[in-house]
């Protein structure tokens, strides 16, 4: 073959589901892509190809690599329009879960930018993605809400009307990539969707929160760009869900009996302490 005659080297693995097992066997192309793209996310500067065979003797050829990991992917994805510019963080740990059990590695990476335009989180582990992060996602909101709430009430940026900052505020405006590697990893189940180690989500979270302590105290502007509009964030949230409650209130008082029953019509009489009652027959 080709590839022998260059004196390359490799694996070559060729696979077709089983239509046993499977009922539907037409894999879309975009699922390949994804798969790839997110490899060449976490592998620096791997080139991955991908080759989609579209007739004998012609291929689409797709191919991915990102010479600087997630560094690189959010500044990808924040373009022109993100309002801060995007940020780099990497530190290695070691732990463990828990008293009795022993040590391990972990190397953390992170990339963060704030945007209004693309909101994205994605968490990768060992160079898998975790659908639903588990520890990393639990770390990002603990450390974030908290230092971001920190920040506010010690630049008194919270009015005496506001409540206090969720989660929701700042994933409204925020691109965050964690991809994460350890010598120890536990699983919440056999999908491997997330991971659920303590040690990680531990280190992480303090590792979050005094990365981005550094970021505001080193980058005062962008700090105040952040701050400003994660409050933007919070009080459109909680206006939103005032004008949910007094729509839902105001249409539930509506839906009284009067209302439900077509003959009934309300009382003539506007003290509380009476009550009226006609007794009719028929439509008279």
């Amino acid at each position: 073959e080709e590839y022998k005659k260059r004196g390359d080297t490799g694996t070559r693995i060729k696979w077709k589901p089983d239509l046993k097992v499977f009922t539907d066997i037409n894999i879309p192309v975009e699922y390949f892509e994804k798969t790839i793209k997110r490899q060449a996310i976490v592998n620096d500067g791997i080139k991955f190809v991908f080759k989609n065979q579209i007739s004998s003797a012609s291929f689409d050829t797709k191919e991915y690599c990102y010479e600087n990991g997630i560094q690189d992917y959010v500044a990808e994805l924040a373009g022109d329009s993100a309002f801060t510019t995007p940020q780099y963080w990497e530190c290695e740990r070691v732990g463990r879960d828990r008293a009795d059990l022993n040590d391990y590695k972990l190397k953390i990476k992170a990339a963060v930018c704030f945007s209004l335009k693309t909101q994205l989180k994605e968490y990768y582990h060992n160079s898998s993605f975790l659908e639903h992060g588990g520890s990393p996602e639990k770390a990002f909101r603990s450390a974030f809400v908290s230092q971001i709430n920190a920040y506010l009430k010690a630049n008194n940026k919270y009015a005496k009307s506001d409540g206090q900052i969720n989660i929701q505020d700042v994933e409204d405006c925020v691109i965050f990539v964690v991809s994460s590697f350890s010598t120890n990893t536990s699983y919440e189940n056999q999908t491997k969707k997330a991971i659920t180690n303590k040690f990680i989500q531990e280190a992480m979270t303090d590792f979050f929160r005094r990365s981005l302590e550094v970021y505001f105290i080193e980058n005062k502007m962008e700090a105040e760009k952040i701050a400003n509009q994660v409050l933007i964030n919070m009080r459109a949230r909680v206006k939103a869900e005032n004008t949910r409650k007094t729509l839902k209130t105001t249409l539930q008082s509506k839906m009284d009996m009067t209302n439900r029953i077509q003959k009934f019509v309300d009382c003539r009489s506007k003290d509380v302490s009476e009550r009226e009652v006609f007794i009719v027959e028929g439509a008279s």
